[in-house]
């Protein structure tokens, strides 16, 4: 299949080069791009089990049912023209150092068995968890990383061909990824991943740490031309090994932004793959981040506004430029719980409630007294700051919804609220 791509020739290279630019502080012209069709295999995994999930999710009417459904019909900002999430995956993609390589959307709800045993997480991992990832069963989860696709991308026939005539193979898979998490400016529990891999008999090629070097190197300079700074350093992952973490210099800050690493013998054994003959390096890494550092954004929120004030300055390497600082206003909770309470899940309940009008929820205090509130009870006091990036809340607007977070707060955690 042909993906439509924004691709650079000498005009589109200038372009490149003039975005780098202006991350570096200068403001050129912006430059005009065209669209041209690179030629790489889209797999589309087709998933009537998926299909089956999804529809039981979209029908529930509780809170987890109602929550799940909201995320999985937000839209896929990968994929979405004009956004800056989908032209840090084109310019990837249109590195000539990752020709070879396909790409393959996969469901967004997989197995848990797929997402966590065959990449060798240990047992007590916390993304196993049901206060780090969302559940839609026993057996199912909204998947908290796109390196799932590993699994889907082995299913593929052609790919099977491919192995069995002892030749390389490699994806890509970007999209939406869902994991429980805090709430402020930089964290959403949806957002976005790309995944890359690549693997090759060892009478062919055998990976090692060049290898990884060089494919790191090849994302840094596709992302932010070949005049970018980065450097390496050793890190730990459950399926790779060894491994490691690029930081890219930004505006003089380093930031990480790239795990890589040697697959595992373990996990390729798991998938099917004679680990004794193949051998092969992935990485994968958020799109927000890039996002935010490439255009100094002070609030991730904005990567999904309708405001033309916003849209138009969404452009990697552009500055950005408050539109309005809009006024904030804070409200306090205070409650006793029983010392099982769980903080990822209290956040739900307020992104349930107070949707993009809560900008972040910080912890002030928290502490047991056995003597004033019991055995087993822990006291919390949270602050809830509610701030819109496109107009100036009321008073008025916000008092019910905090009237109704600290009702449920009663209601669904048996909370005392002092």
């Amino acid at each position: 299949m042909l993906l439509v791509l924004y691709a650079r020739g000498e005009e589109q290279l200038v372009a490149r080069l003039a975005h780098n630019q202006k991350v570096a502080g200068s403001n050129p012209a912006p430059a005009t791009r065209k669209k041209i069709k690179l030629s790489m295999r889209e797999i589309v995994i087709e998933s009537p089990e998926e299909k089956k999930l999804r529809a039981e999710v979209d029908a529930r009417t509780d809170a987890d049912g109602m929550r799940m459904s909201r995320f999985l019909n937000m839209p896929d900002l990968s994929r979405t023209e004009g956004s800056p999430i989908a032209e840090i995956v084109t310019r990837i993609l249109a590195s000539p150092y990752f020709k070879d390589l396909d790409v393959i959307q996969t469901p967004e709800i997989v197995p848990a068995s797929v997402s966590f045993d065959l990449f060798d997480f240990p047992a007590d991992h916390p993304a196993r968890s049901r206060s780090d990832t969302y559940y839609v069963n026993d057996e199912n989860i909204l998947r908290t990383h796109t390196t799932v696709m590993w699994y889907y991308y082995l299913q593929d026939e052609e790919i099977k061909a491919r192995i069995a005539a002892n030749k390389p193979v490699g994806a890509f898979s970007f999209g939406k990824v869902y994991r429980r998490d805090e709430i402020d400016r930089n964290h959403m529990n949806v957002f976005h991943q790309i995944d890359g891999w690549y693997l090759a008999p060892k009478a062919v090629k055998t990976i090692g740490v060049k290898e990884l070097e060089e494919s790191l190197g090849a994302i840094a300079t596709a992302v932010f031309g070949p005049d970018v700074h980065y450097r390496l350093n050793e890190d730990t992952f459950p399926y790779t090994h060894p491994s490691r973490e690029m930081e890219v210099r930004i505006k003089d800050k380093w930031v990480e932004v790239v795990g890589c690493g040697v697959v595992k013998g373990s996990v390729l054994e798991k998938l099917g793959v004679d680990f004794s003959n193949y051998t092969g390096w992935a990485f994968g890494f958020g799109l927000e981040r890039l996002a935010i550092v490439s255009m100094n954004l002070p609030d991730i929120r904005l990567l999904w506004s309708k405001d033309p004030r916003v849209t138009r300055q969404l452009q990697l390497g552009n500055e950005y430029k408050e539109v309005s600082k809009f006024p904030p206003i804070t409200r306090d909770i205070s409650f006793v719980v029983n010392s099982d309470f769980v903080p990822n899940d209290y956040f739900d309940l307020i992104r349930d409630l107070g949707g993009d009008l809560v900008e972040e929820v910080t912890l002030l205090d928290k502490y047991e007294n056995k003597e004033k509130f019991g055995e087993g009870k822990m006291s919390y006091t949270y602050r809830i700051i509610y701030r819109s990036n496109e107009r100036t809340l009321t008073i008025e607007e916000i008092n019910p919804i905090q009237e109704k977070i600290i009702e449920e707060t009663k209601n669904k955690f048996r909370a005392e609220v002092r």
